[in-house]
């Protein structure tokens, strides 16, 4: 193993990827949110990730394709599709959902699990 590939290895177990159960990506384009509501329910996203403990992967992602009623929360393995996602309803997701293990029914929007990764 040279330098690079430690400095790699370290990055992933840095970011907690062996130890992650799930991966959120949140959608903060501008075409399909404000750019402050985006960049809001990211701040509250962190915040409440990092305090829960859970291991959670999260990214910022710029288009998630919808393109209207976000900011979209997606949320693999399960493949949650979440709209409207304000700094509150994000609060009660990452509580409900990516602590408690119950998904928020009220606002799904759709669901598109991985192939083979959920049993219904």
């Amino acid at each position: 193993m040279d330098d690079s590939d430690a400095a790699n290895a370290a990055a992933f177990r840095k970011m907690g990827l062996g130890s992650a159960q799930r991966h959120v990506f949140l959608c903060v384009g501008p075409d399909c949110c404000a750019s402050t509501a985006g960049l809001a329910t990211w701040e509250v996203l962190k915040r409440r990730l990092a305090l829960s403990g859970v291991p959670v992967m999260r990214t910022k992602a710029a288009c998630l394709r919808i393109c209207q009623g976000g900011p979209w929360l997606l949320v693999y393995p399960e493949g949650i599709w979440y709209g409207g996602v304000t700094p509150e309803r994000c609060e009660r997701i990452v509580q409900e959902h990516l602590v408690g293990g119950r998904i928020v029914q009220e606002w799904v929007v759709e669901r598109y699990p991985l192939p083979g990764m959920i049993s219904s």
